[in-house]
């Protein structure tokens, strides 16, 4: 059984493959660039270069793709060509090799402007139902390779799991005033509340989806750390996130003061990953409790995954000002 593993060399990817060599299976990684987890180098838009890469093949984890922070240094058509052409390559080599499954890594960007509610609304709760609106070129096209995955599922019985996961990339946020106000660390910990989740809890959603494929048959799962919210908080974790953590979490506000830290004034989505657990069996381990019991004890509360595989940065270039893009 050898799982091929796109974008290798990717921050995904590389966790990936660090993983599975860990446990002794058998993977291929593949990808535009070399690196210590890429075994064949090429584009996933070569179909012939797709068809030998799928050789031998039984699972597939498409992880490869143009990202959000791309918009700015590629055109449309790269997305198009990426993003839906090199999905639709892989995906019809699956089906012809008749793999065993297909996991799609997507992205919670697809929800676009469903995730920022109106001023004075209550934050979002964003589940797999919310309906997408697409808010640029990267979105556009990680849907419609989402459509495709559907399509393939349905019209040539590929086991197929969508994951939209939310933002696990250790590069600087794309908001200006996030990256000026808080520091790197200060950041990612808060957002563990709502909108992010931990490389090797993404990883573990993947396996899982790759045993859960087949029986499902098709499937699309948030992929975001456990949020501790209720629908009962939304209103008030808009008007004031530090009131409600610190009302689920006594104590919170005094471990944060210690370090330097500050809660967001207010939060505008909550993404839910109830699915997940439920229907792949997923027990995401690094959400905001586990960040403030080691803060409490004074221990590192990435995991030792994130940690190895560091900051991969974009077109060759770390962020300066440390973590995060995407969603």
């Amino acid at each position: 059984m050898t799982i091929l593993v796109t974008g290798s060399t990717g921050h995904l990817g590389e966790a990936l493959m660090r993983v599975l060599k860990a446990q002794s299976r058998s993977a291929r990684g593949v990808d535009i660039k070399p690196s210590d987890f890429t075994d064949a180098v090429g584009s996933i838009g070569d179909r012939a270069f797709v068809r030998q890469a799928m050789s031998g093949i039984s699972h597939v984890i498409h992880a490869a793709t143009l990202h959000k922070p791309h918009v700015a240094t590629h055109g449309n058509q790269d997305f198009v060509d990426t993003n839906i052409g090199g999905t639709l390559n892989l995906l019809e080599e699956a089906a012809a090799a008749r793999v065993a499954s297909f996991v799609f890594t997507s992205t919670t960007s697809t929800f676009g402007a469903a995730l920022t509610p109106a001023a004075g609304q209550p934050a979002a709760w964003i589940t797999e139902d919310v309906l997408p609106v697409a808010r640029n070129i990267y979105g556009v096209t990680k849907l419609a390779a989402e459509g495709l995955c559907e399509l393939f599922a349905r019209k040539f019985a590929l086991p197929v799991v969508i994951l939209r996961t939310s933002r696990f990339f250790p590069e600087s946020d794309d908001d200006p005033d996030i990256r000026n106000a808080y520091s790197p660390a200060n950041a990612q910990a808060n957002e563990l509340l709502h909108r992010r989740v931990d490389i090797a809890d993404v990883v573990g959603a993947h396996l899982l989806a790759l045993e859960r494929a087949r029986p499902l048959g098709f499937g699309r799962y948030i992929i975001s750390a456990t949020t501790p919210f209720s629908p009962d908080d939304l209103a008030e974790i808009r008007r004031d996130a530090p009131a409600v953590v610190e009302r689920l979490f006594p104590g919170a506000r005094r471990l944060y003061a210690e370090r330097g830290w500050k809660m967001f004034p207010a939060l505008d989505r909550v993404y839910v990953n109830e699915r997940a657990r439920r229907e792949l069996g997923w027990q995401p381990r690094y959400d905001f409790r586990f960040v403030l019991d080691c803060l409490r004890k004074n221990r590192e509360w990435r995991s030792p995954l994130s940690l190895e595989v560091g900051s991969k940065g974009y077109h060759d270039e770390i962020f300066a000002e440390g973590p995060y893009p995407v969603d």
